[in-house]
């Protein structure tokens, strides 16, 4: 019997090529799992009218982690049109199922390491190591949306808000409301896990990432507990930056920073940021992570123009997998995992197509394979 169990949900697009890929390299390191296929994404939507479909769910409650790929997205009047015309008719909402998965699983960590390898051609200034942690399951991503806006939310928000009272007078068909909502305990949380990794990795700073200056409520909130949280942890320096002060700073001086910690929109912005000057999102990994489950996947898309060329970067995949067996506590089969990454990156005879070569990721996947 495998020691572990390893929900594997390829999802749309290049997902499947990537994870294919991620799966040459765990085997070659020797991870010892069973590999169950979960169905997830957009062929389910169609089919089903569903992209996260409850088989899915339950497998996710009965496994140690999970590998997944890139799910496509897309917007609601496109998404109603893809169901099969059985389904079109019922009123289904497409929601993305990797948001969904957060919130039910309760990952609320997305952690983000951004760091630049030696010799790769895309990096924006040499020794870049960052470490984002975005809030995963409330702000501006917590779902709670309105369009059109029902009269009853209308009309309340005209009595209790001054500033919406302009809009009183249109009808509910002629604007929309999307939900920003932070909560002491899911802010206090994020922030926490910041420090705690600060503290075991001998990091130096974090910084929180806010825009309290004009979203008072709900970003002052999350800076209000980031300054009780930093009391436990007075070894640790902190700072704080508005998020467009912080895309500025972090491009000038991105070695001014170390840990970075934000609400989820913002998280998503500068994780992205962060990733692109390590070489963009071929080498972006990512973790959503639970106190019983964690999710690892790159941050690109599903890519459809590339799917089939097996042209993609698996390098963001391959160190999402590293990041797994951390995670389950396999640090040493890990660490040779990114070692060879990190060969086949300086060595520079293996390039897919970003970083200026003609490498499939199949190629990619075997070279990082042949150096373990």
């Amino acid at each position: 019997m495998s020691k572990y169990k390893i929900a594997y949900l390829p999802g749309d697009g290049v997902g499947v090529e990537v994870l294919e890929a991620s799966k040459i390299v765990l085997d070659k390191v020797g991870f010892d799992a069973e590999y169950i296929h979960g169905d997830i994404g957009w062929e389910f939507w169609c089919k089903e009218g569903d992209a996260f479909p409850d088989r899915t769910v339950e497998l996710l409650k009965n496994v140690d982690a999970a590998l997944f790929g890139a799910i496509t997205s897309k917007p609601v009047k496109a998404a109603q049109a893809e169901l099969v015309p059985e389904l079109q008719n019922k009123g289904l909402i497409y929601r993305s199922p990797i948001v969904r998965m957060r919130q039910m699983f309760d990952l609320y960590t997305c952690l983000r390491p951004c760091k630049g390898y030696e010799g790769n051609p895309l990096n924006f200034k040499e020794n870049i190591d960052l470490v984002v942690f975005r809030e995963n399951t409330e702000g501006m991503y917590s779902g709670v949306e309105f369009n059109p806006v029902p009269k009853e939310l209308s009309a309340l928000l005209t009595k209790l808000s001054k500033p919406f009272a302009p809009f009183k007078d249109l009808a509910g068909d002629q604007y929309a409301i999307s939900c920003k909502i932070n909560t002491k305990k899911g802010s206090e949380r994020i922030i926490r896990a910041a420090f705690e990794f600060a503290k075991k990795f001998n990091r130096k700073k974090v910084t929180v990432v806010h825009k309290s200056n004009v979203v008072r409520a709900t970003d002052g909130l999350f800076l209000e507990m980031a300054k009780e949280v930093k009391k436990d942890f007075p070894e640790i320096a902190m700072d704080d930056a508005n998020i467009d002060a912080i895309t500025m700073w972090l491009l000038k001086n991105p070695h001014n920073y170390d840990v970075l910690v934000a609400p989820n929109l913002f998280g998503d912005i500068i994780s992205d940021l962060c990733a692109q000057m390590v070489g963009g999102l071929g080498f972006g990994c990512s973790g959503n992570i639970g106190a019983k489950l964690g999710v690892f996947e790159p941050t690109h898309g599903s890519a459809p123009k590339y799917v089939g060329l097996y042209k993609v970067n698996p390098i963001a995949t391959i160190l999402s997998a590293k990041m797994m067996l951390d995670w389950l506590g396999e640090k040493e089969l890990g660490d040779k995992i990114e070692t060879a990454t990190k060969a086949v990156i300086k060595e520079g005879k293996v390039k897919t197509y970003d970083m200026g070569g003609s490498n499939t990721t199949i190629e990619m996947a075997n070279a990082i394979a042949a150096k373990i």
